[in-house]
């Protein structure tokens, strides 16, 4: 079994730049890939202001930062791939757009390297059968802030190789993460529970029975979760979380898991969460104002 060495991401956003730092940060050569220079600009900013505030509390050395970023190569050329042992997709959660990129993508692979998906909810079997290779193909979810969150999802399609899961099992490991495996259900394990915890916390302020200040003081006060739903549902992005909701819904065919229309409306509207500066809180002043 080949040691995975050097790894490719492609998206260079929140997920895929988080997930380039924390592989770097553990030793592996990274080749980070996005669409434009500018993208590619905007992930290692983020990056490096991560490994800025880590040096600044003490948890790692300016030689360690320099290190990590040394490892890290930015591209918009898929070609750049040809060497790599891994690659991880960490673009948006768009079925369409992962199956655009893996036809770029297959073709400047060597034949023993292997894909994983960070898709937090799309069917691996499907995406896997999108490849040339779905025996050496897994999803592997992160969780959002990847540098933090422990956890990582690893996900097998019903081609993927017992080879293949050890050596990205291994690899999660080696990143300092704990890794999970989660059946190729829609939306795994976490966002199962997850999503429509939040969908129904949308429901609650669709319906009246509390305004977005009360129904995130109950969760955080009465459930001590460190975030409420709504807040988190910001911090995700309401796109998001409407797609697993609908990945959900299309997949399990049980209204339950009926998207709020409420969300749906502020996808529609552009109101996204912190990424946008405006969802079920206002971000555009010095502190978030709850917008209901």
């Amino acid at each position: 079994m080949t040691a995975i060495k050097k790894i490719g991401v492609i998206g260079a956003g929140q997920m895929g730049n988080g997930i380039a730092h924390v592989c770097a940060a553990s030793g592996f050569d990274v080749v980070l890939l996005d669409v434009t220079e500018e993208a590619l600009k905007k992930g290692m900013g983020t990056i490096t202001k991560n490994l800025d505030r880590a040096v600044s509390k003490g948890k790692l050395t300016e030689a360690e930062k320099s290190a990590t970023l040394s490892r890290i190569k930015t591209t918009t050329a898929y070609a750049d791939f040809s060497d790599s042992d891994l690659v991880i997709e960490a673009a948006t959660e768009d079925e369409k757009i992962k199956r655009a990129i893996f036809a770029q993508l297959c073709p400047v692979l060597k034949p023993e390297a292997h894909i994983a998906s960070n898709t937090s909810s799309l069917s691996i079997t499907r995406l896997g059968a999108a490849t040339d290779r779905p025996a050496k193909f897994m999803g592997m979810h992160f969780m959002n802030p990847v540098p933090v969150m422990k956890l990582v999802e690893l996900i097998r399609g019903i081609a993927t190789s017992e080879e293949t899961f050890s050596l990205v099992r291994d690899m999660t490991v080696k990143l300092g993460k704990s890794p999970v495996s989660a059946e190729d259900f829609p939306a795994f394990i976490v966002n199962r529970i997850l999503l429509p915890m939040i969908n129904e916390a949308v429901y609650t302020l669709y319906e009246g029975v509390g305004s977005v200040t009360c129904i995130d003081t109950a969760m955080k006060l009465g459930a001590n979760h460190p975030m409420g739903p709504l807040e988190l549902a910001d911090f995700i992005g309401l796109d998001t979380c409407l797609a697993v909701m609908q990945v959900l819904h299309e997949g399990l065919a049980d209204t339950k898991y009926r998207p709020c229309p409420l969300l749906v409306k502020y996808v529609e509207a552009g109101w996204l969460g912190r990424k946008t500066g405006r969802g079920f809180y206002d971000y555009t002043g010095e502190t978030p104002v709850p917008t209901r």
